[in-house]
């Protein structure tokens, strides 16, 4: 076999010749236009900074380019053009007078508000008379505050209030974040939050859920972290609520039959009428006689010949408190 350098036979082209030949075929085929393209830089901006719309892929033979506000190049939303050969540069009637145009067709914002939010395109005509367009977005935020937390009710009464608090303030564009005890939120049938997360509803309240509490906040340009905020969970005995509760109703109608019975004494007049004060209770405070038993509390005022009788009726239910211990009850009152 002769060596690849041997000489040709036959009229065939060396391969060191065709492989040249193809190289330089490559280097003169002029390159694929890259298609026309718009940055935002930054990609999201903050309200009040700078944004600079950046054209890559400009062409060479450019005579001249123009910005709309919008998807289309519409004359009425033109911002500005400008004319590669003399340099002149034109506002149209959407500039604001905070942009401005360079040479390289890019488009910078000053001080941008979020009005400015939304998408702009350029227009680029080349001496050929050749027009392409392309399109960038400009996304403003505004910059967020300390959030801070607000409740409905700072006392709730535990195992009876429910408490809703609240991340202010509402703000666009904005993730809200919960934390307990420098915790995500546990698990909890109790725990509702709302379909955009500010607001954090506890039903039922317990003493394990004074916290302390915190709300965060984050959008694309700043993020936010609230104070600790704790409940004050009111935790009564269950004996003092009933005890608070009998006193009440208990001096309530001794002290209206007794001042109906004074009220007569004191104007002389008695009917031969038996008074008789009922006190109806659907659970007694104590009880030394069966659950099936029935009977009175009677008492007497001066004169004696007042008879205050307390007619008290059983059995209770089924579900209601056990013997000789204490429960919550409602009483009704009738002066007879």
């Amino acid at each position: 076999m002769e060596p690849p350098s041997a000489p040709p036979r036959g009229g065939h082209v060396p391969w060191q010749e065709l492989l040249l030949a193809v190289s330089l075929l490559t280097f003169w085929n002029p390159p694929t236009t890259a298609q026309l393209t718009v940055e935002s830089v930054p990609p999201n901006a903050a309200e009040g900074k700078d944004v600079l719309l950046r054209v890559h892929n400009l062409p060479g033979d450019l005579l001249g380019c123009n910005w709309f506000r919008g998807e289309t190049a519409n004359t009425s939303h033109q911002i500005l053009s400008y004319v590669v050969d003399t340099q002149v540069t034109t506002p149209g009637p959407a500039h604001s007078g905070r942009e401005t145009i360079y040479p390289n067709g890019s488009l910078l914002f000053q001080r941008v508000t979020l009005n400015d939010t939304g998408n702009y395109t350029l227009q680029i005509v080349m001496k050929n008379a050749q027009v392409e367009q392309g399109t960038g977005e400009i996304l403003v935020f505004s910059e967020l505050p300390k959030p801070i937390i607000t409740s409905n009710n700072s006392d709730p009464l535990e195992n009876a209030d429910p408490v809703v608090l609240t991340c202010e303030p509402q703000t666009q564009s904005t993730s809200y974040l919960w934390s307990v005890n420098r915790k995500s939120l546990p698990v909890s049938a109790r725990l509702q939050l709302s379909l955009d997360n500010r607001t954090l509803t506890i039903h039922r309240v317990t003493r394990n859920d004074t916290g302390p509490y915190e709300c965060g906040t984050q959008n694309p340009v700043s993020a936010g972290r609230s104070d600790p905020f704790t409940l004050n969970v009111l935790c009564l005995p269950v004996g003092s609520i009933i005890g608070i509760a009998v006193g009440v109703l208990v001096a309530l109608a001794l002290t209206v039959a007794l001042g109906c019975l004074l009220l007569r004494t004191r104007i002389g007049r008695y009917d031969g009428i038996s008074h008789t004060l009922i006190l109806s209770c659907s659970r007694p405070l104590a009880r030394r006689r069966p659950h099936t038993d029935q009977g009175f509390w009677t008492g007497y005022s001066r004169p004696p010949n007042y008879p205050l009788e307390f007619p008290v009726s059983f059995p209770l239910a089924p579900s209601s408190a056990a013997v000789d211990r204490g429960a919550s009850f409602t009483c009704s009152l009738v002066i007879h």
